[in-house]
């Protein structure tokens, strides 16, 4: 982190990783190269990593009785409820494992290539506007109806989110749509599964890069934290309605915006 940035540039990112987490528009794409642009370094990525936690924790507490719920009926043996519990943890799966067999290729390759994350900002917005348009008959309409194969179809989709610019929104719901979900529960179920992953990734990464956090990182990661909680709390108690009234060609739009003109900064400052 640049001392010389004080605090200003570390709010701004958590404002837009809280904004965009839970939208098909890729926060992490954001995150890079608004901080790209702003000159902002981060060692070994951890501060885009670490924020990330701040929007979670948002989800966690706008469904909080609803996670209570789920976890008191599987207890109690409901069938839905486990089935449930089970398809986010299928869904998750095929991410968390390629993404610790690739974390330091993913951190030190990727992460690090603006004009690749700029033009899968742009792809990602072609196909989910494409998508968006199909006159699909969904199948499922409610996140306790999934069955846990399809839950493990859409985790494979996830895994291609393991390249910024993607969207793990973005390709959670691009997923579930094809596989016959509706637009509103591909939405939700997208939240329910970024709960395990994101906390994995989290503590994975505090894990790995223990060593390089210092007290000023540590003082911009609890401020972007913070912020990140605050934004993304506002967007996940509307980002539902919103998504069921307009579908998802805003983003897509915003999408390809954001790509073209990142693309235009990396290539008139290359």
């Amino acid at each position: 982190m640049n001392a010389d940035q004080g605090l200003f540039v570390p709010g701004l990112l958590g404002i837009i990783e809280g904004l965009t987490e839970f939208l098909p528009v890729s926060s992490t794409a954001h995150l890079l190269l608004v901080g790209h642009f702003l000159g902002f370094q981060s060692p070994g990525r951890v501060f885009e990593v670490l924020i990330q936690l701040g929007a979670i924790l948002a989800i966690v507490v706008v469904y909080f009785w609803r996670l209570v719920g789920i976890a008191r009926d599987a207890i109690a043996g409901k069938p839905g409820a486990l089935r449930f519990i089970v398809g986010v943890a299928l869904a998750s799966l095929p991410a968390a494992v390629v993404g610790v067999l690739l974390h330091d290729f993913i951190k030190s390759v990727i992460y690090e290539s603006p004009l690749l994350i700029c033009v899968m900002l742009i792809v990602g917005g072609i196909i989910l506007l494409y998508v968006d348009q199909l006159k699909l008959t969904p199948k499922y309409t409610s996140i306790y109806e999934y069955p846990p194969l399809l839950c493990l179809y859409i985790g494979l989709f996830q895994m291609l989110a393991l390249v910024p610019g993607v969207s793990r929104s973005g390709a959670t719901i691009v997923g579930s749509l094809l596989l016959g979900t509706d637009k509103r529960s591909a939405a939700e179920f997208s939240f329910f599964v970024a709960i395990p992953l994101m906390i994995g990734a989290f503590s994975y990464d505090l894990y790995k890069s223990r060593d390089l956090i210092s007290t000023e990182m540590g003082i911009g990661i609890a401020l972007g934290f913070a912020l990140a909680f605050l934004a993304a709390w506002v967007v996940v108690r509307y980002a539902l309605d919103f998504i069921a009234k307009n579908g998802f060609a805003p983003f897509a739009y915003w999408r390809i915006f954001v790509g073209a003109l990142g693309l235009w900064g990396v290539l008139l400052f290359k």
